[in-house]
């Protein structure tokens, strides 16, 4: 009889560790569940936050942007002042969104600043090309080499400049390439500015055959200068016989003309001379040998 009472009492004991372990059980399930549907729900919260953040940053930004850019065209900034400036702009606003979405997510932008504090050390070194070349577009913007829509011929390559950014220039070819120039290189580099002057010296090397007479070539170029309106009369056409060749009497002709109408001047001319010394009977030279034979 004592032993049966014994073994029931086991057993109630074992039902009883059961029900208790099944309900702790139960309960810890629950604990996680809820701080598990708590931490979707807080979480979800921050990126619904972050995310209205970042489309409202991103309409700020293109407003911020308009208006910068008519108070600057308000105030006639020049084309290559106003780019750079819109670019700088650009990069701080964005800066200022991305940390602004950082911090809607709950992120310690303390932290996150000592973080970005610490890499952009780092970054700072590994770029140190692009903060000269940040210098050199201040350089260009002050000391103004050239400006937006002048003809540049820099670091072997030509073309038509069409924005000044913060790290580089970008210029156009005339067979319409576009080209990135580094700030840097131009501020210490050798730069020639076609638009710079009003006027433009054109120059020409005339080739005729030996024989001709002098006077009569110089005055069909000087009456091919004088019907010309676009060559300036001051300073006065210049034409002088130059060189003798191996082949040809070469002149030089020179005149002086509104820099907007060089290219112009200079092709025109060319077929003006082709004609004129063609009716005049003028020949142009071509290279010729003379072969003397040995008799045996």
């Amino acid at each position: 009889m004592i032993l049966f009472n014994l073994l029931s009492t086991s057993e109630v004991l074992e039902e009883t560790v059961d029900a208790v372990s099944s309900a702790a059980s139960t309960e810890t399930t629950s604990i996680l569940w809820d701080k598990f549907m708590d931490f979707l729900i807080r979480g979800g919260e921050k990126i619904l936050i972050a995310i209205l953040v970042l489309v409202v940053g991103k309409f700020l930004i293109s407003l911020i942007k308009r208006l910068v850019r008519g108070f600057l065209n308000k105030r006639k900034v020049e084309p290559g002042v106003k780019s750079f400036l819109m670019s700088l702009v650009n990069i701080l606003l964005l800066t200022l969104l991305i940390v602004s979405v950082v911090s809607a997510l709950g992120i310690n932008t303390t932290s996150f600043a000592a973080l970005i504090a610490s890499a952009g050390v780092a970054i700072g070194m590994a770029l140190s090309g692009n903060l000269q070349n940040f210098a050199g577009g201040v350089i260009v913007l002050l000391f103004k080499p050239f400006r937006v829509g002048d003809f540049i011929d820099c670091q072997g390559v030509s073309g038509t400049v069409r924005e000044i950014q913060i790290f580089h220039t970008v210029i156009t070819t005339p067979d319409n390439k576009e080209i990135f120039i580094p700030n840097g290189s131009l501020s210490s580099g050798v730069i020639t500015n076609v638009n710079s002057q009003s006027t433009r010296r054109v120059q020409w090397v005339i080739g005729v055959e030996y024989g001709e007479n002098y006077l009569e070539v110089e005055a069909a170029i000087r009456d091919i200068l004088a019907s010309d309106e676009r060559i300036l009369k001051s300073p006065e056409p210049f034409v002088a016989l130059n060189e003798l060749a191996d082949s040809s009497v070469n002149f030089v002709v020179r005149g002086w003309v509104v820099t907007s109408d060089y290219w112009g001047v200079y092709f025109e001319t060319n077929r003006k001379i082709y004609e004129e010394f063609n009716k005049r009977g003028i020949g142009f030279p071509f290279p010729q040998l003379t072969i003397h034979k040995a008799e045996a």
